[in-house]
């Protein structure tokens, strides 16, 4: 049967050698293949308990959306609201965002602090350029060359905050985050001043626009935002947990703010400089420091929703650089920073923050025994291994792994296609293989990133680079219907 493979040597074809090995690949198959079943399974008994209880708010009639007439969402603010935007290199966006900023958020209470470095001039020309005298942009220029961190930048701005407090003689009532690149809703600050009534910080939606250059990078970023921002944040906030904060369209009070940059130390800020996903952290602190926390999914009057839209990585190498970030910040800083918790719900939810690693490591083991399959059923058809039968478990295990990845994929498509429509939700299902190759590289990279902060290298601010979008610029000049309206 294998005399016509030449590139075995005579030494190797037809020997018991060649026999053994494929034999012993083939028990390593089956050891292999339960240790990701095992694992599998377990994921999706977690997810299917999300699932579930999604499931039931929505049988219950407990729908996470509520809605915000156009006088409510353009009615001036209780309190002062201070928005923070660390920019470093940020000349070929930061223009569109300031602009689009100042267009559609109708109030007057509210101040855009942006971070800029002394060595980034452009930057800081396409900020003054944009502001254009408006009195409600305040341009923090720090004195310590960048890069430096993004929490760094963002203590540069609370520094500055309270010095103008102190100026003043009034204090901000809550503090937003932005990113450099957001497309804020004019109804943004409405709904999180309304929000901050009655819970010290409050989460909206994040909505990762589609870039047609990008169809399968880009858009991956759409069908996880769309269920993790549908389904999984909504059941969080329904569970009354430790809400974490994503950096964008999050606002705090100005009191919590306050408390946490006392609990990191005086001299300090409410920003871990040493933390690469510091907002991420700051959201989980309000619970420790006594704080409620929402998430909120609001729509205005034309049933969009409130949600910042942003432009996320195109290309699979800034995906997975930014993305290992997120898997070393959370998963590997935030199990040496954070812990565990102290209630059921929070290390529940801590435990499926920090999965990523984990995540990669079945992933990887998943996609390798394919191969390992495919060369074991070539073997099996050359006659060098006879085909083996399944244990009853792994049958059960394998049967179990099949119908969950049927009912993840109609979810996904249901939550993408709910935000984006039906062709989009049907292309989410095979960009799930696009999901998991990201993931698998990103798990790797920040696993070595985190052996080498062990090893004593400092950590760096590797932020996603920013360029300008056809599509983005094209809305530079508009207001949405509900601000023009």
């Amino acid at each position: 049967m294998i005399d016509h493979w030449p590139w075995l040597g005579d030494e190797v074809r037809g020997s018991q050698a060649l026999i053994d090995i494929v034999a012993h690949v083939q028990a390593f198959e089956q050891e292999l293949l339960l240790f990701v079943a095992f694992w599998l399974v377990l994921g999706a008994l977690d997810e299917f308990m999300i699932d579930a209880l999604w499931i039931g708010l929505r049988l219950t009639g407990r729908s996470p959306d509520s809605r915000i007439t156009q006088a409510e969402a353009t009615a001036p603010l209780s309190g002062r609201a201070a928005v923070l935007i660390a920019a470093w290199q940020e000349a070929e966006v930061i223009g569109h965002t300031v602009r689009h900023a100042l267009a559609n958020w109708r109030q007057d209470e509210f101040t855009l602090y942006l971070g800029c470095y002394c060595n980034d001039p452009d930057t800081i020309a396409a900020v003054a350029a944009a502001a254009g005298g408006d009195l409600r942009v305040r341009t923090v220029i720090g004195d310590c060359p960048g890069p430096t961190t993004k929490a760094d930048c963002l203590n540069r701005i609370y520094a500055a905050l309270c010095a103008d407090e102190l100026r003043y003689g009034w204090r901000y009532r809550s503090v937003v985050l932005h990113d450099a690149e957001d497309m804020v809703h004019p109804a943004e600050l409405a709904v999180i001043d309304r929000a901050l009534r009655r819970a010290d910080f409050a989460q909206l939606p994040v909505r990762p626009e589609l870039q047609p250059a990008s169809p399968w990078i880009a858009a991956h970023y759409a069908d996880e935002f769309a269920e993790s921002h549908g389904k999984a944040m909504v059941v969080r906030d329904a569970l009354g947990a430790a809400m974490p904060a994503a950096g964008v369209a999050c606002g705090f009070s100005r009191d919590m703010i306050a408390r946490i940059a006392l609990r990191r130390g005086r001299d300090g800020g409410p920003f871990a400089a040493e933390c690469l996903t510091e907002d991420y952290e700051l959201g989980l602190l309000v619970q420790r420091e006594g704080g409620t926390s929402r998430f909120l999914r609001v729509r205005d009057e034309t049933g969009g929703l409130v949600a910042t839209r942003a432009y996320f990585p195109s290309k699979l190498a800034d995906a997975v650089r930014q993305k290992s970030r997120w898997i070393h910040g959370i998963s590997f800083q935030g199990w040496d920073r954070l812990g565990w918790g102290s209630g059921v719900i929070d290390q529940w939810m801590a435990l499926r923050d920090r999965r990523g690693p984990l995540t990669a490591l079945i992933l990887a083991c998943g996609y390798g025994l394919l191969l390992i399959e495919a060369a074991l059923k070539l073997a099996e058809r050359e006659g060098l291994v006879q085909g083996t039968e399944l244990s009853p478990l792994l049958q059960a295990l394998l049967a179990i792994c099949l119908a969950s990845f049927v009912w993840r994929s109609g979810l996904r498509c249901f939550f993408t296609a709910s935000e984006y429509g039906l062709v989009e939700g049907l292309g989410a299902i095979p960009r799930i293989v696009v999901a998991n190759a990201i993931a698998i590289l990103a798990g790797r990279r920040a696993l070595f990133s985190y052996v080498m902060t062990l090893r004593g290298n400092p950590v760096r601010w590797e932020k996603t680079e920013h360029v300008g979008h056809p599509t983005l610029l094209e809305l530079a000049p508009t207001r949405s219907r509900l601000a023009a309206s």
